[in-house]
């Protein structure tokens, strides 16, 4: 267990598990978490779109939106916002912190 956590940050992943320009899914607190690395910048939504319960770490990332892999929604990576039908509820985010080489959200 990481001795850089404190009260509400939880361990997601380390830095080299999200490369550049991708999304990668990871389980923390039972929570479905999507990270996303946007140049080099890291950021973290529900990873379950609002629309249809597909998996947005399956989707795909073009810039700072991420494209649901079912139905085409798009979601603003880094608020979470719906940015077209049939998106009608936006993402849950979550703040983010890097402490050296891991990736830390606020639960």
């Amino acid at each position: 267990m990481s001795t850089n956590v404190s009260p509400g940050w939880v361990r997601a992943a380390a830095v080299a598990d999200v490369s550049d320009g991708e999304v990668v899914g990871v389980a923390v607190c039972d929570a479905d978490i999507a990270l996303y690395n946007i140049g080099g910048k890291i950021y973290a939504t529900a990873n379950i779109c609002t629309h249809a319960l597909a998996r947005l770490s399956d989707g795909f990332v073009d810039g700072e939106s991420i494209e649901c892999p079912l139905h085409g929604g798009r979601f603003d990576i880094r608020t979470g916002k719906g940015l077209c039908d049939p998106i009608k509820r936006d993402l849950k985010v979550f703040r983010v912190r890097v402490l050296g080489d891991e990736i830390q959200i606020e639960m």
